[in-house]
């Protein structure tokens, strides 16, 4: 049986995301939540989380001594980072600012206030923060089933930016902005699955079937 492990570097919405993969995973493989290196060595697929400050995280990821795991998972097998785990992926976050991890080449940047407002010119709270539409823009197999328009929820301030060649799924917030970005191996998702109901239990039981080819 395969073993999918889920990377405890002490931030992140771990309970939510370990349960959610035990209930869609449940006979087809054994999931670990784990803070030993040689545990996620050894895993067949890596699910990378994160929750809180960007500064916070990669300070815990680097004080963990995972990121050299991390980013080994990240070149060799399938790879799911969500939320802060999905924007420590890029090369640099305004929040701090943090030189991250580098996977991919853009920047993470906040909503910029000049652009929160509808289009009747009432004003939108930072974070975003609830239920929202999610547009194909590639079709990728971690989104086989999932409706053109399904909703998901989003808790952040933050988004990718730069990454338009990795996009594979979008939001907006009032303007688009890159939701999902997917790469060989890699697919990270801004928005929270674990939390998404019957959508985003399909797109981890997706992930437990995905072989990392696109």
């Amino acid at each position: 049986m395969q073993k999918i492990a889920i990377v405890d570097y002490g931030m992140g919405n771990l309970h939510s995301v370990t349960k959610a993969f035990e209930l869609v995973a449940a006979g087809q493989a054994e999931v670990v939540l784990s803070a030993d290196p040689a545990v996620i060595s050894s895993a067949d697929k890596v699910v990378f989380p994160g929750q809180g400050a960007m500064p916070d995280c990669m300070r815990h990821l680097q004080e963990s001594g995972l990121k050299a795991e991390v980013l080994k998972a990240a070149a060799d097998r399938p790879f799911l980072g969500i939320c802060v785990g999905a924007q420590l992926l890029f090369a640099r976050s305004e929040e701090g600012p943090t030189d991250c991890l580098g996977v991919f080449s853009g920047e993470v940047v906040r909503f910029p206030p000049e652009k929160m407002h509808d289009a009747a010119g009432n004003k939108l709270k930072v974070p975003h923060m609830g239920w929202n539409e999610m547009f194909i823009k590639r079709a990728h197999p971690l989104w086989n089933g999932i409706l053109d328009g399904e909703r998901f929820y989003f808790v952040h301030s933050y988004h990718f930016a730069g990454a338009d060649d990795l996009a594979v799924i979008e939001s907006a917030y009032p303007y688009r902005f890159a939701a999902a970005v997917a790469r060989d191996n890699i697919f990270a998702i801004q928005c929270h699955p674990e939390k998404s109901a019957a959508a985003g239990l399909k797109l981890l039981k997706n992930f437990v079937g995905w072989d990392g080819r696109q």
